[in-house]
């Protein structure tokens, strides 16, 4: 089956199998590796991808569903040369660590803060909740965020 779906906003056309994981389909067809497999069963988050601007497990959601979606990865937020706000600011509060999590808390923290500029740290907790971190304990990741909804970053 052909599917057809914006990512990263660049239009792309995929023949797979209907039944293929989205989070597959990115990094074994389209070497989207920051998309990071973990549990397989929705369970981790760690393959959180943004579809149509809503965080979503990549690894249950079967290509079936994106045809004429838009799927966004963090390769979409910043470059190594010019950071996005949100990646400066896990630097800057050591909230990366073994870094195998900060795509998708990055991608939460990016989708909240879109929908929600100045969400109180309740919020936080509950977008990021999805996701499982081993390293940090959270504390810095949520840090991370409040700072750059107060704006310590600049505009997202």
């Amino acid at each position: 089956m052909n599917i057809s779906f914006v990512l990263n906003g660049r239009k792309v056309n995929v023949d797979v199998d209907p039944d293929e994981t989205l989070a597959n389909v990115l990094r074994d067809r389209l070497g989207i590796t920051s998309v990071k497999i973990g549990c397989e069963n929705g369970t981790c988050g760690v393959c959180t991808v943004l579809m149509n601007g809503t965080p979503i497990q990549s690894c249950i959601l079967k290509m079936k569903t994106v045809q004429g979606k838009e799927i966004t990865t963090i390769e979409a937020l910043g470059t190594p040369a010019k950071l996005h706000p949100i990646q400066k600011a896990f630097i800057d509060y050591d909230a990366v660590q073994c870094g195998f999590c900060t795509p998708a808390m990055i991608l939460r923290a990016y989708a909240l803060l879109k929908k929600n500029p100045h969400p109180t740290r309740e919020e936080i907790k509950k977008a990021i909740n999805p996701v499982l971190c081993r390293c940090t304990g959270y504390i810095p990741i949520i840090e991370a965020i409040e700072a750059v909804a107060r704006g310590e970053y600049g505009p997202i």
